[in-house]
C-alpha cells in the first residue's frame, strides 16, 4: 500500500530554530520533530524540490542550512527544475489566490510530487485551500496522520 507523502516548506524546517518561549511555536517544533522521526523511520515519505534547495541555500545561518540540507537526503522524491514549466503553470493559478510566488511554487512542487500533505507554519498559506493537497501545520498533520495511518500503511 502507498505511503503518506509530505512536503515541508522552509518555515517548517526552520521552526526548531525559532523562539521556543511561545507555546504554539514549541508545540509545532515538537510536532515537526515527530514528523522527522516518521520520515527517518520510513513510515511516511518526504518530498522536496528545487525550491526547497533554493530557499535553504539562501539561509544565512550555516548550522541551520547544513542541518536542513542533511535532512533532505532522507527524501523519497526530489522535484527538480526539469518540472519547472508545469509547476510554474500551477503556481500561476495558485498565485491568483494571493499566495506569493515562492510559496505558490512550493505548493505546485508538492502537487507535482503527488503529496498528500503540504506542511507549513506560515499563517497565510494555512488559509489557502486547495482540492489537490491538504495544507496544514505540523500539529494538524499529526491529527490527520493518526486518523489515516491505517489506510496508508
Amino acid at each position: 500500500m502507498a505511503k503518506i507523502k509530505v512536503y515541508l516548506d522552509n518555515c517548517t524546517y526552520n521552526r526548531p530554530f525559532d523562539d521556543q518561549s511561545q507555546i504554539m511555536i514549541a508545540l509545532e517544533t515538537e510536532a515537526k520533530r515527530h514528523i522527522q522521526r516518521l520520515i527517518t523511520e520510513k513510515i511516511i515519505d518526504l518530498v522536496y524540490s528545487y525550491m526547497s534547495r533554493l530557499e535553504n541555500d539562501d539561509n544565512p545561518y550555516t548550522t541551520r542550512k547544513n542541518s536542513i540540507d542533511t535532512f533532505f537526503k532522507k527524501a523519497a522524491l526530489y522535484i527538480d527544475s526539469n518540472h519547472a514549466e508545469t509547476t510554474e503553470e500551477k503556481a500561476s493559478s495558485i498565485m491568483q489566490s494571493g499566495i506569493k510566488s515562492r510559496d505558490a511554487l512550493h505548493i505546485a512542487c508538492a502537487i507535482k510530487g503527488a503529496c498528500n500533505y503540504f506542511i507549513t507554519t506560515d499563517k497565510p498559506l494555512l488559509r489557502f485551500k486547495c482540492h489537490e493537497i491538504i495544507i496544514c501545520n505540523p500539529i494538524q498533520f499529526l491529527d490527520y496522520y493518526e486518523e489515516e495511518k491505517d489506510e496508508f500503511n
